[in-house]
């Protein structure tokens, strides 16, 4: 297939960049950072929003993964900056329209989802049904509400002839991975063996972890078998910042001090997944400990 690729460089944009060129598919990849990642070629140096704005070629399958991201300090710290994903998504629609290009994916986010369901108490699993587009609740920050948006634009697109498969990834981690990002975080605090340990928040926090090997097998795998509908990337199980230090630092092979910062950004308490749809048509591969293992022998 001729696959459009944008934010190819970025941590799923390059997983993905090399999981379609190992399928033999012709990438036209795009990425206005462009990173070196070895036996994948450079993606082209180009805004997306321009690419949208001026391409008129048709593709036979377009990704969209450029975004302003960040991670949480990001997302609470810098909401305008995030809302410059509104106007990414809304020219992704606009060209998808334009050109006739017939299959489209949309990476939404677990943070579409209300807000009054991820807080303390009995853990609510997310189900896809949880978001109504016509009656929507409060998502997470404006990252959230530009999510929500894109998933209601995927209607439209749906609506003039092209099927777009809607991801919601959940707390997507991997080896290589931006430090800003708990995961990463975590492993190098205990590659240096520190100690105190910090965890920001008061560490019961839950969230549900997946690799970006299991993100980018599911996605494909939605593609494939032609999965309509948002759908739920996670394994559906809850793990703390404690529980999650506590198992990085163990596979360390050290029992650190656990120090709470409840002063940094934490989001909300509970975001876990029912993932019944994904395990459907796809089952994850790589477990967290597993994850852990990986991270720390790279």
């Amino acid at each position: 297939m001729r696959v459009l690729l944008t934010g190819a460089s970025g941590f799923i944009g390059r997983h993905l960049h090399r999981a379609l060129l190992d399928r033999g598919d012709d990438v036209t990849a795009v990425d206005l950072r462009p990173a070196y990642v070895p036996k994948v070629p450079q993606a082209r140096c180009q805004d997306a929003l321009d690419f949208f704005r001026n391409d008129d070629q048709r593709y036979d399958l377009a990704i969209h993964c450029a975004a302003v991201v960040g991670g949480r300090a990001s997302i609470d710290g810098s909401p305008l900056g995030v809302a410059t994903n509104l106007a990414l998504d809304s020219w992704y629609f606009r060209w998808l329209i334009r050109t006739g290009t017939p299959r489209a994916v949309f990476f939404s986010s677990s943070a579409a989802y209300p807000v009054d369901l991820q807080q303390p108490g009995d853990i609510h699993r997310l189900v896809e049904t949880d978001i109504d587009l016509d009656l929507i609740s409060r998502p997470d920050n404006t990252y959230g509400i530009a999510k929500v948006v894109g998933e209601q634009l995927a209607q439209v697109a749906q609506e003039h002839g092209t099927r777009v498969h809607v991801m919601r990834p959940f707390s997507g981690y991997g080896e290589d991975q931006g430090d800003c990002y708990p995961f990463p975080a975590f492993i190098r605090r205990a590659r240096e063996r520190q100690d105190p340990f910090e965890v920001w928040g008061d560490g019961g926090s839950t969230r549900d972890w997946i690799h970006v090997v299991d993100i980018v097998g599911a996605m494909l795998a939605a593609v494939d078998q032609d999965v309509t509908g948002p759908v739920n990337l996670g394994w559906g199980r809850a793990t703390s910042f404690d529980e999650l230090a506590g198992y990085v630092t163990q596979a360390a092979g050290y029992s650190p001090r656990i120090k709470h910062l409840p002063s940094a950004p934490q989001g909300v308490h509970h975001r876990v997944c029912d993932p019944s749809r994904m395990l459907g048509f796809y089952q994850p591969t790589v477990t967290l400990e597993e994850g852990i293992r990986r991270a720390l022998n790279t």
